[in-house]
C-alpha cells in the first residue's frame, strides 16, 4: 500500500447511492452511466478524488447489478479499502450480503455505509442485523455532502489507526 494515496473501491446493490456518494465527495467525479427506466445506473465505474489527512484518496464507485461483475474484479485490483454502501429503507438484499460476505472474508479494511439515513421510512438497525460483523459503520445521507465527506474523513482515519 503507498503510503500518500489509497484506492478505495464503494460497492453497493443498484441504487445504494454510490454515484451520488462520490459526487458529493468530488463534485467533479466522473462516472459512466446509462438510461435505465426513467432513471439512469453506472454500467462501468464512478471515479472521485479526495484529500483527507495529507492522503490522496481514489474513489471507484462499481455498478450495482450483478451482470457487472466482471467490471467489479477489474476495479478491485489493487484496492486498498473498500466501502458497502446500503440502502436503509428497503431490505439487505441477497446481492449486497454476498457482496459484504466477500469482502469481509477478503480482509482488506471495510467501511459500511449506511445511506438515506436522512428519510423517514430508514431503518439502520434492520441492516446492522443482517449484516453483523466487526466492521466500521457511518450513518450517512449520500444527498448532504458533509454527511459524506465526514464519514470518508472517518474511515480513513479507522484505516490510519490499524496499520
Amino acid at each position: 500500500m503507498d503510503s500518500s494515496r489509497l484506492k478505495i473501491v464503494v460497492f453497493g446493490s443498484f441504487h445504494a447511492g454510490k454515484s451520488t456518494f462520490i459526487h458529493a465527495i468530488d463534485p467533479a467525479s466522473r462516472h459512466i452511466e446509462a438510461e435505465c427506466g426513467e432513471t439512469t445506473t453506472t454500467v462501468a465505474l464512478d471515479y472521485g478524488r479526495a484529500m483527507v489527512n495529507d492522503l490522496h484518496i481514489h474513489l471507484y464507485g462499481t455498478p450495482g447489478q450483478e451482470r457487472f461483475e466482471f467490471a467489479r474484479k477489474i476495479i478491485m485490483q489493487g484496492m486498498d479499502a473498500a466501502l458497502l454502501m446500503v440502502d436503509c429503507t428497503c431490505a439487505v438484499d441477497a446481492f449486497t450480503k454476498d457482496i459484504y460476505h466477500d469482502l469481509m472474508d477478503s480482509q482488506i479494511p471495510l467501511g459500511l455505509v449506511l445511506n438515506k439515513c436522512d428519510v423517514t421510512e430508514s431503518c439502520p438497525a434492520m441492516v446492522r442485523r443482517e449484516l453483523p460483523g466487526n466492521t466500521n459503520i457511518y450513518e450517512i445521507s449520500a444527498k448532504d455532502p458533509s454527511s459524506a465527506r465526514e464519514a470518508l474523513g472517518r474511515f480513513v482515519e479507522d484505516i490510519a489507526k490499524n496499520r
